[in-house]
């Protein structure tokens, strides 16, 4: 019996998958549940131009985050932060403060987006790398330094 997924099932399918299941599985269990539905040729039409605009969309949004990692990779950062006469920052750097500069450069990236690598805070001068993730494929790394103000 062929049956079209209405979510994602472990160790069956995805969302919008047309799939071979037994008989018994299909009509006691997953039509019953509202996992899956029949899959008749006018379902299967359908299923298959959704999936087919999903893949366009998605593939647009790639497109625009790899644009945007193409311009944020020339960047040079730098951010100010008051320091100590030893050069350990009074507080710490973290996300929100590199997010604020990009926002500045004219890019809004949700500070959720970036990961400070090997550290969580700043906490002291000096280079540091994160990594913004624009895409599920697309991660840029950018450089960024803390100087004292």
């Amino acid at each position: 019996m062929e049956v079209i997924l209405l979510e994602d099932i472990f160790n069956l399918g995805e969302k919008n998958d047309i799939v071979i299941v037994k008989n018994g599985y299909g009509r006691n269990f997953l039509i019953p549940q509202k996992k899956a539905i029949l899959a008749i040729p006018s379902e299967k039409k359908v299923v298959l131009e959704a999936k087919k605009q999903r893949l366009f969309r998605e593939e647009k949004i790639k497109d625009k985050a790899m644009g945007i990692a193409d311009r944020l990779k020339s960047f040079k950062i730098k951010i100010g932060a008051k320091t100590s006469s030893t050069g350990k920052i009074f507080g710490s750097v973290n996300t929100i403060q590199i997010a604020d500069v990009i926002a500045r450069k004219g890019f809004e990236i949700d500070r959720k987006k970036i990961k400070i690598k090997d550290e969580d805070n700043i906490k002291s001068v000096g280079k540091y790398t994160a990594e913004i993730k624009l895409h599920k494929e697309v991660i840029v790394e950018l450089d960024f330094e803390v100087v004292s103000e």
